[in-house]
């Protein structure tokens, strides 16, 4: 079993920026992808950003430039910076890891933007 806990999030003006950590704990297998998801109110989940173990990132267009993914695989842990942050960036941020066909997420961390 594997149990994600997030930490991070909060309020913040736009164009401020934020920081999550994930840690994960449990059967944490040596290939894995460890990620972070979001969920506004009224839409489905969405990627926001993946990292493989190598240190392979992939974004989402929509955070391109402005979130960073980082890991530390001695901790196993996962960070995401959010600099420039808009208002569209409000939802709830829930980390991820995928390992052997299998999907687990954290309780999630609410980030809102606002003025």
């Amino acid at each position: 079993q594997v149990q994600l806990v997030e930490s991070g999030g909060g309020l913040v003006q736009p164009g401020g920026s934020l920081s999550l950590s994930c840690a994960a704990t449990g059967s944490i297998f040596m290939f894995n992808t460890m990620g972070w998801y979001r969920q506004a109110p009224g839409k489905a989940r969405e990627l926001v950003a993946g990292i493989t173990r190598a240190a392979s990132p992939e974004y989402a267009d929509s955070v391109k430039g402005r979130f960073t993914i980082s890991r530390d695989n001695s901790k196993n842990m996962v960070y995401l910076q959010m600099n420039s942050l808009k208002p569209e960036d409000t939802a709830v941020y829930y980390c991820n890891l995928y390992q052997a066909g299998y999907n687990y997420w954290g309780q999630g961390t609410q980030v809102t933007v606002s003025s």
